[in-house]
């Protein structure tokens, strides 16, 4: 092949693939990127449509000028370079690549076999295509000469209406996204995809993304390909045209113009529907190795089980009433110094007192321990905590008779000690971002300071569009305080939890479309501790928070009408490597309590709180927030924040405008030639 028609390809190339070089896309690529792709791919088609006859002379037999294509040589050299560094960073930046899509669906979603197989087609298809891409490249692009006869059969493969070719392939992933029956449209892979992750979105949770973004990284790379597809076909049509004069494939042109302009519009409006349906929530798994005040923390010496007699439950040390008698009390004193005076006395509210058996063998925790007891073995066999070698030895424990008619019994009770070792306090005052700075919440967290649950966030910048500025991505220190501060005051800066003020609503809190999360803060509604956002109203186009401040607003489910979630058997969570899923639903409330008597012994306070930081990657902006319990049968689970996207279906416009031409002024190779 001859150096001319070298240069003539190289040409084409760079106006085939020239919207590269625009400098319009933006260092994130993300769910809001749908409009500039979508007008990317228009913008790419128009143009190469505009430079269409740029590459033929007047004359089919006459040849190229080469002062021209020597002039050119350099600075068409130069472009190929940042046009394919501009490819590069533009897959880049979507962030993750087709086939680790498809992986991580195929593996976290139950899909159905038809879903299955139609996702793994797609993979292949999306596959083939970029080996066709690779190759265009390396034609293009090598410093070596490849012969005419390759390259004119790469052309004809890349238009070819064979089975397999570039075009069928195209038009088989665009089937497969969009049946062209519009009764089988929920047989749309998109469809599929949108319906089972709403069916498995309680399981979904490892991806630093909600749903809805994972359905659109799907959608995005399949829009690329579609966009590198339909480059190749008319570079194939350009370079086909070069080595036979007088062949115009006009005709071919405006086909294949007009397949890819209905591809584009229904596949817009197809992945429009499907989005609409897919989740926003977006929550952490749990921490595949937990580690205390790292991945998640509790309350500690809350409520705990207790073992007590009931002589030093009242004021007479008197063994006239039963351990039930004793639903409420507290420990009057420790009768002839006997099993009382060898464990830490409960000196809050001793609780819901049971008989269980007279005689026992109690296994002390070491005086480290935020337990009071390992385990308990009754002499009926019954045992209480996880019977282990009892490091600490045990301590037989025996109740007695008192004159042959009161027996003075051992109880089982619950012990609600308010000591300076117990953590159990919320923080109650507001976090917000730099709302006039413009910046939103981008992340959360619970993080237990000073024996205070806080909730910390991290904020960013809005840009317009729904873009983040990263380089302001920070997270905002926390508020600390001691409970016993100068001026920190209960109920106005913290809430402590008790056994009759240990609920916890379970809400997810979203405003209307066009508000943004910009703060968040714990509040208390009567013995119930409550979630509340702050909402900020914002204009998209811009990116700009509508001030003042006083048009944000505090919103909040202040619903009193709530039934409790219970837990059964709660044993600890970290037990336990079965991962927790979401169970807590509408309207619901927990109440703190003791782990489970049998499995634990009830030494430990549950839910637990997952304090995993909850951030989406990339950066997208927050709608709103939540609260919910995570667990498992069994399983005392966890109390974990979550975040719900900002939901921008309601941007994805199908029918965008005209792109404007890269070219201002045609390069007319005739006026070239007369210079």
């Amino acid at each position: 092949m001859n150096a001319i028609n070298m240069k003539i390809i190289y040409f084409c190339f760079l106006i085939s693939l020239g919207q590269f070089t625009n400098g319009q896309f933006t260092d994130t690529f993300s769910v809001m990127d749908i409009r500039e792709l979508v007008r990317f791919g228009r913008e790419t088609m128009i143009d190469i449509l505009e430079s269409w006859e740029l590459i033929r002379p007047k004359d089919p037999n006459e040849d190229v000028n080469f002062p021209f294509v020597y002039k050119m040589e350099k600075e068409i050299q130069n472009r190929i370079s940042r046009v394919s560094s501009k490819i590069d960073i533009f897959q880049e930046k979507m962030e993750t690549r087709f086939d680790m899509v498809v992986a991580k669906l195929l593996t976290e979603l139950p899909l159905q076999e038809q879903l299955d197989q139609k996702l793994r087609t797609i993979d292949q298809y999306v596959g083939q295509i970029n080996d066709l891409y690779n190759n265009f490249l390396i034609y293009v692009k090598a410093q070596i000469k490849y012969e005419k006869y390759t390259l004119e059969d790469f052309a004809t493969t890349c238009v070819s209406s064979r089975s397999g070719a570039l075009p069928d392939l195209l038009k088989s992933i665009h089937r497969l996204l969009v049946p062209t029956n519009d009764k089988l449209f929920s047989k749309s892979v998109l469809m599929l995809l949108s319906n089972q992750m709403r069916d498995a979105s309680s399981q979904i949770c490892s991806e630093q993304q909600s749903l809805q973004q994972l359905l659109y990284n799907l959608y995005s790379t399949i829009t690329l390909t579609e966009i590198k597809g339909y480059s190749m076909i008319h570079f194939s049509y350009m370079l086909l045209r070069l080595y036979n004069p007088g062949s115009n494939f006009s005709t071919e042109i405006d086909l294949v113009k007009q397949q890819y302009s209905t591809r584009t519009l229904e596949t817009v409006r197809a992945v429009k529907t499907a989005m609409a349906f897919a989740p926003r929530d977006l929550w952490k798994c749990d921490a595949r190795v937990q580690k205390l005040d790292e991945t998640y923390t509790q309350m500690t010496k809350l409520f705990q089980g207790y073992i007590v007699n009931e002589v030093d439950l009242n004021k007479r040390s008197s063994c006239r009433e039963n351990c039930a008698y004793y639903a409420y009390a507290k420990v009057e004193g420790c009768y002839k110094n006997q099993f009382c005076s060898q464990q830490q006395q409960c000196n809050g509210k001793v609780l819901n007192c049971e008989f269980v058996d007279s005689d026992m063998w109690i296994c002390p925790s070491p005086s480290n321990s935020s337990r009071r007891y390992e385990h308990i073995e009754y002499e009926n066999g019954r045992v209480f905590g996880q019977k282990s070698t009892c490091t600490t030895g045990t301590t037989k424990v025996d109740s007695w008779w008192r004159w042959l008619f009161w027996h003075c019994s051992y109880c089982f009770c619950y012990c609600d000690d308010n000591t300076t070792k117990s953590d159990r306090y919320f923080s109650l005052r507001s976090v917000t971002s730099d709302v006039a700075n413009n910046k939103i919440i981008t992340g959360i967290a619970l993080k237990k300071v000073n024996q205070i649950i806080h909730i910390q966030i991290q904020e960013g910048e809005l840009m317009p569009r729904g873009y983040i500025n990263e380089t302001t991505i920070a997270w905002k220190p926390i508020d600390a305080f001691h409970i016993l501060d100068k001026n920190v005051k209960s109920n106005i800066d913290y809430h402590t939890l008790a056994w009759e003020r240990r609920a916890l609503d379970l809400d997810d809190l979203v405003p209307a479309q066009d508000h943004l999360l910009t703060g968040i803060k714990f509040r208390t509604i009567g013995s119930h501790l409550n979630l509340e956002i702050m909402a900020t109203p914002f204009n998209f186009t811009t990116g700009k928070l509508i001030q003042p401040i006083e048009k944000s607003f505090w919103m909040s489910n202040d619903d009193t009408t709530r039934t409790e979630l219970k837990l059964e058997q709660p044993d600890i969570p970290i037990r336990y490597s079965t991962p927790s899923l979401p169970d807590s639903g509408k309207d619901q409330y927990l109440n703190f309590a003791p782990s489970d008597r049998v499995y634990d012994a009830a030494q430990n306070t549950i839910p637990f709180i997952d304090i995993q930081p909850i951030v989406p990657n990339p950066p997208v902006p927050i709608a709103g927030a939540g609260i919910f319990h995570k667990g498992r049968r069994a399983s005392g689970g966890f109390v974990a924040l979550k975040l719900i996207t900002y939901d921008f279906n309601s941007h994805l416009q199908v029918d965008l405008p005209p792109a404007q031409p890269i070219i201002n002024t045609p390069i007319i190779l005739n006026e070239i030639k007369s210079v």
